[in-house]
């Protein structure tokens, strides 16, 4: 087994209200930066034990299948290193 850490990045999906990242826009433009748009995200970082680096992944990938993100509204994305 090795040591590794998961990081998963959950978003809103385009299209839902975001409510947060609309407040920090609008803060954003007052302010005098000039955007597009801002869309605001949770980042999780895992830290566990795996045989590789795809069995790690897929773990991280179940916990946020499950738990972390709400596959109806939220994309994510997952990404694995290895810990020293």
């Amino acid at each position: 087994m090795s040591a590794y850490t998961a990081t998963v990045t959950v978003r809103l999906k385009r299209g839902v209200l975001d409510p947060e990242a609309e407040t920090t826009k609008h803060a954003l433009e007052r302010l005098g930066f000039e955007l597009e748009a801002l869309r605001s995200t949770d980042r999780f970082e895992l830290d566990l034990e795996a045989t590789n680096a795809d069995a790690a992944a897929e773990r991280a990938e179940e916990m946020a299948e499950r738990l972390l993100a709400n596959p109806t509204i939220h994309d994510y994305d997952v990404e694995v290193a290895e810990r020293e």
